[in-house]
């Protein structure tokens, strides 16, 4: 029985994108300072302004405002006539010290205090919580083939404002892909496309039509996967001049979706954007799809769902769930157990095997945290598969 399943991304200049970008930044530039920060950062933008606010303890020096304005300028919110201008848009910080009972029990875990850990990662979790990871086999990244061609139509978008091919282009953007799958949950063709771009206000829809099929969508979409009956919407309201901040408020943490796989596996709820790796939202979501890709990597099964859970001052996981949808080529609760007695899913190892106390994160604040080759981020490598091979007898 064939299905469709849809997924969607935006673009940088999208007001939620922007917001988890300028706190991801400011990340960055704190743990390029002090890379033991606790930083719990939030960013809210709105018509002529940006707010930032959280919790933040570090020995660094951050100029904060300009870490916002230079954000927002690089997105390409830089003159009043695209409605932000991030030289001279208002700044707002709200940022205190983190709460020291947080702290007490992440600088050292209850089973740290009671002597069962005794060695260098023996920090608590940051906070209570359950993180998903997931991967599967549709595409070379092994994500879902929907969020994956939404995220590269999405940076083909903005990569064809910036370098001027289409410069009437503006930076808020969102790109939706359905994908038809067929009785064996592979994908077979491209059942809609909606490409939906800010513009300036002098430019056609019929010319911004023939130019986002020709420039974004045609160079991205694989062969053959778009026939007569694909659906193809570019923006279909007729007109998108208002955007960004100007046209809808932005805040971090609220494209969680499209941070990680569009929708086709479960999500814990936490956000990313703006947080040091002590939160377990973050690092254990990336220990979660590092698992899941490894699973899939080495055959073990075509299609994977990890869930971790952690408890607030403790460091091992309070759970571990895999799920391979009955593809498996052993049983769930074996590969479970072998992740768990031989991958540390402590919140300190986590950030010690994926080098996570590095500005690496304002580049993933767009375009997903997940599958990102392209960056080169260690929860993406497959370094766990001759092991599991090994292990498994695949």
């Amino acid at each position: 029985m064939k299905r469709l399943f849809t997924s969607e991304s935006v673009t940088e200049g999208h007001p939620d994108k922007i917001c988890d970008q300028i706190s991801d930044r400011i990340l960055d530039e704190i743990l390029r300072q002090d890379p033991l920060s606790r930083v719990a950062c939030e960013t809210t933008c709105t018509t002529g302004l940006v707010s930032i606010m959280g919790e933040i303890t570090t020995s660094a020096v951050v100029d904060f405002q300009s870490i916002v304005r230079k954000t927002v300028v690089e997105i390409g919110y830089d003159r009043a006539k695209y409605g932000f201008d991030g030289n001279t848009c208002a700044v707002i910080n709200s940022i205190h010290e983190q709460s020291p009972d947080i702290a007490m029990g992440v600088d050292k875990s209850s089973e740290a205090k009671a002597g069962e850990i005794t060695d260098a990662f023996d920090t608590g979790a940051g906070d209570q919580g359950l993180m998903f990871g997931f991967a599967c086999d549709d595409t070379p990244e092994l994500m879902p083939l929907p969020i994956s061609l939404a995220h590269r139509m999405a940076k083909q978008l903005t990569a064809v404002r910036k370098n001027g091919t289409l410069p009437y282009l503006r930076a808020d953007g969102k790109t939706q892909v359905t994908v038809e799958y067929d009785e064996n949950n592979t994908p077979i063709r491209l059942d809609a496309i909606v490409v939906s771009s800010q513009h300036d206000p002098d430019v056609t829809l019929e010319q911004i039509r023939a130019d986002i099929i020709r420039e974004v969508i045609e160079p991205i979409v694989p062969d053959g996967m778009i026939d007569k009956g694909t659906k193809i919407y570019v923006n279909p309201t007729g007109r998108f001049v208002i955007g960004g901040p100007m046209g809808d408020s932005g805040l971090t943490g609220r494209k969680i979706i499209v941070d990680t796989y569009g929708g086709y596996s479960r999500h814990g709820g936490g956000a990313f954007s703006g947080k040091d790796p002590t939160k377990v939202d973050r690092s254990a979501s990336y220990m979660a799809r590092y698992l899941a890709k490894n699973v899939v990597a080495s055959g073990l099964a075509s299609r994977c769902e990890v869930q971790l859970a952690y408890a607030i001052g403790v460091a091992r996981p309070v759970s571990l769930m895999v799920d391979t949808f009955g593809t498996g080529k052993a049983d769930d609760l074996a590969i479970a157990d072998y992740l768990m007695q031989t991958v540390d899913m402590r919140p300190a190892a986590i950030i010690s095997r994926f080098d996570l106390r590095k500005p690496i994160y304002g580049d993933l604040a767009a375009y997903g945290h997940m599958g990102r080759e392209d960056l080169a981020v260690l929860w993406e490598k497959c370094d766990l598969v001759p092991a599991m091979k090994e292990a498994f007898a695949l």
